[in-house]
């Protein structure tokens, strides 16, 4: 992987006076978006505390004075996903700290910036320094390099400068703030507390889980400030319009978390209800999800069939996420470690089975092996998503087209590498209407770039790239005339 940010989880509180602790449950919250390095920053009267490590918050955590340490009643933190290219590279773990003569900062960051590699040896020919990898610090070097003294018009100027899809958390010796990309392609939600202390988190789930109540989402191209006085969101760039990263719906988000007043939850089971009329399975004779980001869509799709919706896989709590793991070895060793086949359900019998997403396909060949194994008769694979056929730049594991199974097979022939008995993928109408959400746009609220290879936003510095490993699936899609039964 050749991104410098990938997807995480961004948290941030002001004036709570268990701010530490109150980051630390928060993040523990949103600790399913990123597995590999967690940390956290408190401030208070300009004294800023931090402690960063490698692996799950409750490991880089894991002696409560750790976390007494850091005292302040404001606070930013990330959970983070990394790339194999800096699995090993510390300097990237967020938030990361600057102290500078007239303020301090601590900035988080998700996403990924499609000119990120152009903007960096920009600023570095004019003199600009790097300490870390991260996008993050792109930021901060453009709003050090601004000639306003008042740090909001900097802050402004430096986002108007970045292209892409990201979200920042930003805490200063006298404010909180948070921001998100013209397209708002993932949440960005801000809660309070009784006690009327503020915060902010990346899912709804987060609020819920430190007992602070839901007040406004972010929409694209706003950023909020948050201080003593309350909070204030700015609209920093025009011309904006919602289009939320669909994976958000069928794959990273909690299913108890809300995007755009839709719960995800509801959303994933009316995505399955759609695939059961589009890809019925007339053989068939029970229902099950691959655990656990699949199973509100399995339901969907039992309802929608009236078949039987039945445990037929279960996970073992303690593995990670394989998707999001770094390398495909470390991918391949998950899938095996983390799933076992209830045998007595599902021997002798034909089924269904629904997962979330195909990416690279390791995790599907082997679902359908170890099935064949223990006795199934007949597997109909169901898909919650269209298929993936074009990179993700906005800061998803997949931006190389040779890692996406469906962008060099067509469905037959997927078919047929993973041994099913058929295979369906919800058609990208169906994962509109039944996300179902509020926005009036030519798109109605959803990125559909990594099903159509038509990108929202410019993809720059990777449009070479882009352009040199197009597919015959890949040009046939952009030129209108791939048909795919």
């Amino acid at each position: 992987m050749n991104s410098v940010v990938e997807s995480g989880g961004l948290f941030g509180v002001w004036g709570h006076p268990l701010a530490n602790q109150v980051t630390y449950f928060g993040l523990h919250a949103l600790q399913h978006r990123g597995q590999t390095s967690a940390g956290i920053v408190t401030s208070e009267a300009n004294v800023f505390k931090g402690h960063l490590g490698n692996g799950l918050i409750n490991y880089v955590f894991d002696q409560p004075e750790t976390l007494a340490k850091l005292t302040g009643s404001n606070a930013v933190g990330q959970v983070r996903s990394a790339t194999s290219d800096d699995l090993a590279d510390d300097s990237n773990i967020q938030p990361l700290l600057f102290h500078f003569n007239d303020r301090s900062i601590a900035i988080a960051h998700t996403g990924n910036f499609t000119e990120g590699v152009t903007l960096r040896q920009k600023l570095e020919e004019q003199g600009a320094v790097f300490s870390s990898n991260s996008a993050a610090e792109i930021l901060i070097h453009l709003i050090r390099r601004n000639k306003s003294d008042n740090f909001q018009e900097a802050l402004e100027d430096g986002l108007k400068t970045l292209k892409g899809g990201y979200n920042f958390v930003l805490l200063t010796d006298d404010a909180l703030y948070g921001a998100v990309d013209r397209h708002a392609f993932r949440p960005l939600v801000i809660g309070q507390f009784e006690n009327g202390a503020y915060t902010l988190a990346s899912e709804t789930c987060a609020l819920q889980s430190i007992g602070a109540k839901f007040v406004q989402e972010l929409s694209a191209g706003q950023y909020v400030i948050i201080n003593d006085e309350g909070f204030e969101i700015v609209q920093y760039l025009e011309d904006c319009h919602v289009a939320i990263e669909p994976m958000e719906f069928i794959y990273f988000s909690r299913p108890d978390s809300d995007i755009a007043g839709v719960n995800v939850h509801k959303a994933r089971k009316d995505t399955g209800r759609r695939l059961a009329e589009e890809h019925p399975a007339p053989n068939a004779e029970m229902v099950i999800g691959v655990p656990n980001s699949s199973l509100s869509a399995a339901s969907g799709y039992a309802e929608g069939h009236n078949l039987p919706y039945e445990i037929g896989l279960i996970k073992h709590q303690y593995t990670g996420r394989t998707f999001i793991e770094p390398t495909q070895e470390l991918r391949e060793a998950g899938v095996r470690a983390k799933l076992s086949v209830v045998e007595s359900i599902i021997k002798g019998k034909s089924i269904v089975l629904v997962d979330d997403s195909i990416v690279r396909g390791t995790t599907i060949r082997h679902l359908i092996t170890i099935l064949r194994e223990a006795g199934a008769r007949e597997i109909h694979v169901r898909i919650a998503s269209p298929a993936i056929r074009f990179p993700n730049y906005y800061g998803i594991n997949t931006m190389h087209t040779s890692e996406l199974v469906a962008a060099n097979h067509t469905i037959a022939e997927l078919q047929e590498m993973f041994d099913a008995d058929s295979l369906g993928f919800i058609s990208v109408d169906g994962l509109l209407e039944a996300t179902n959400l509020p926005y009036d746009t030519e798109n109605r609220g959803l990125s559909l770039d990594a099903y159509t290879g038509r990108y929202l936003d410019d993809i720059g510095g990777f449009r070479a790239e882009f352009d040199a490993t197009l597919t015959p699936i890949q040009q046939a899609i952009l030129e209108g005339t791939f048909v795919d039964e």
